[in-house]
């Protein structure tokens, strides 16, 4: 009695009979016994009970009342709050002495910090509870005091070391800060793909795991200038390359999109960043009401665009170029099939040195071209970018399967998202068997097509994988949405009994 209950995975809408609890509806009876009805039983309550509700909605909803009649408090992660913990990880691995040694530091501050209180209250209880008469001749009082003195001048020249010992500590570990900087943006940045589509949803454990890998994989080096250059590129192709491959095909080009902007924004790329071409790239807004002198053959809308792209520094003279100047080349130019590869007419042509800027001429007059010439843009502009734009293209579908197996872990499924007719069981199977325990369906691999009365059969075949290590796949799933929770629940059992 009088113990603490937790309840993980919390809905959008809290249970009823919960509601007794919440708003402690206890009834008193006698002196001292105290129960509450519970489902219309009446159960003891101890005074002592604590419960702790905990959900993983992003954003939840609750009613009025829930504020009134719970503590609610936002564990949400920060980025400057993860940075720090990215930056505690990587030193971690990297300086594992240094990290150490830190911790340390602080428990021992934390330590002066209690001594010295402990001192002051038993100071003041001493003198609180002397006479006041008397109080020359308390040699129990006196000497309290000359220990308390001692040991504040002793603690006094240990924190000033300490703090010395702390600044050399965190200027050691802040030469290990941009790489925590590229883990915080990076997270921030695959959180917000739910926004496109919800399936998109990445935990800070899984990111972590594979941040994990990352530093692992980072080629040894004993220039640590060098060492966190390597680890910025591995952690960023090794989580994009993760997040990537659960992408619908049409969603790639935007995650490598968000990726170079951010880093644009940051100022990592060779391009500076220009706030009013990156508004204009994105929403391209729109002159309305303006006479179009080129209708013959340019949309009003297009000159709507060029209007508000004349507003843009350095682009000043675009519309009267194109009105006055060399109509019929602009046109030309219009009516390429691949214009984003042809050089503009007159001057213009310098904006092949400058692609962003020819993005934003491109936005204005072929749109449509847009997504073509802005993954040319990614790229030449992005470190590497070739290999984040054709990220696994060229790879087969056996060895994209045997890089997510490598990357994958025990507690967590592999989910296929397939195209119709496509069917993955053979390869999954064929790398089952070369492996050294090799498959052999109905002993160490179990596979199960989904349907009315399988759920049984699933999670009896998963009960018997779990426990003696084997494989089981689980086809058309789709078939079965609501089931699906109780596979979360049970592969969330399988990973806390591990």
């Amino acid at each position: 009695m009088g113990g603490q209950l937790l309840i993980e995975a919390v809905g959008q809408e809290i249970d009823a009979i919960l509601e007794p609890v919440l708003s402690r509806a206890v009834i008193k009876r006698g002196r001292t016994a105290m129960i509450i009805k519970i489902g219309g039983e009446e159960v003891d309550y101890d005074p002592k009970f604590q419960l702790y509700l905990q959900s993983k909605l992003p954003n939840p909803h609750y009613r009025p009342e829930i504020a009134a009649q719970c503590t609610i408090i936002n564990f949400i992660v920060t980025p400057d709050g993860l940075e720090d913990q990215i930056l505690a990880m990587v030193v971690n691995v990297e300086k594992p002495e240094l990290e150490q040694e830190k911790q340390e530091l602080v428990r021992r501050q934390n330590d002066f910090k209690v001594t010295l209180s402990q001192l002051e209250a038993d100071l003041l209880a001493q003198l609180s509870t002397a006479d006041p008469a008397t109080i020359l001749d308390n040699i129990e009082l006196i000497e309290g005091l000359e220990k308390t003195k001692a040991t504040s001048k002793e603690i006094a020249i240990q924190v000033e070391q300490a703090q010395k010992t702390e600044i050399e500590i965190n200027t050691s570990r802040e030469l290990y800060r941009p790489v925590a900087a590229e883990g915080s943006m990076l997270f921030f940045l695959i959180i917000q793909l739910c926004f496109i589509e919800h399936m998109y949803q990445y935990s800070l454990d899984s990111f972590v795991s594979f941040l994990y890998k990352a530093i692992d994989r980072t080629e040894p080096t004993e220039d640590i200038s060098e060492r966190v250059v390597r680890l910025i590129a591995m952690i960023r192709m090794t989580i994009f390359r993760w997040v990537n491959r659960g992408l619908f095909e049409a969603h790639k080009l935007i995650l490598c999109g968000m990726l170079t902007f951010k880093l644009l924004q940051k100022g990592q790329l060779h391009e500076e960043f220009n706030p009013s071409y990156f508004n204009f790239l994105l929403r391209a807004p729109m002159a309305l009401g303006a006479e179009n002198p080129l209708s013959e053959w340019l949309p009003n809308k297009n000159w709507g665009l060029v209007l508000k792209l004349n507003d843009l520094d350095g682009f000043d003279s675009f519309a009267q170029n194109m009105e006055k100047d060399a109509p019929n080349r602009f046109k030309e130019w219009f009516n390429e099939m691949c214009p984003e590869e042809v050089k503009l007419p007159l001057d213009w042509k310098r904006l092949d040195s400058v692609p962003f800027q020819k993005l934003l001429v491109l936005r204005a007059l072929r749109p449509d071209r847009c997504c073509s010439a802005l993954a040319d843009w990614i790229r030449v502009a992005l470190p590497n970018g070739r290999d984040y734009m054709d990220c696994d293209g060229s790879s087969s579908f056996a060895a994209v399967l045997q890089n997510s197996f490598e990357d994958s872990q025990t507690t967590t499924p592999i989910f296929f998202i397939l195209s119709p007719g496509a069917d993955p069981v053979k390869e999954v199977e064929g790398m089952g068997k070369r492996r050294p325990e090799g498959l052999v369906l109905g002993t160490n691999y179990h596979n199960v097509a989904m349907g009315q009365g399988q759920d049984v059969v699933a999670m009896a075949k998963l009960d018997i994988a779990h426990r003696e290590g084997h494989w089981v796949m689980l086809q058309n799933i789709h078939l079965m949405p609501g089931w699906c929770r109780e596979l979360e629940k049970k592969t969330g059992c399988f990973c806390n009994r591990k």
